[in-house]
């Protein structure tokens, strides 16, 4: 249905995803999977599910991918699927960083001040 209504993203590189729902919900479904690993109450993890569960949601009830962009009101569904690739491998990193453990060293006196200290 989107090759019919949509000849060209016109985004330069970016070609048209014939099958979007075919793409994204396996996408979605694969991150809310990778987030189960994190804690519970670890920010990312809420924050995340709560944005990726409301896309699939959006994706499941829409077939018109012109009303998913619409609600969504991030792009094209073609920089959506961008978008959930790289929340994907971010999050598959984070599981291997933890970075919600406590630092294995101290950190360094001011290291937040700016401008730095010498």
């Amino acid at each position: 249905m989107a090759s019919v209504l949509k000849k060209s993203t016109y985004i330069k590189g970016l070609a048209v995803c014939k099958y979007p729902h075919q793409e994204l919900i396996p996408l979605y479904n694969r991150i809310l999977k990778v987030l189960q690993k994190f804690p519970k109450d670890y920010t990312y993890r809420t924050e995340t599910e709560e944005i990726i569960k409301t896309r699939l949601t959006v994706m499941q009830q829409n077939e018109n991918i012109q009303v998913v962009e619409e609600k969504i009101k991030c792009g094209q569904v073609e920089e959506l699927i961008i978008q959930a690739k790289n929340e994907l491998s971010l999050a598959e990193k984070m599981l291997i960083w933890k970075p919600w453990q406590k630092l294995t060293q101290e950190a360094p006196l001011n290291q937040w001040t700016w401008p730095p200290h010498k």
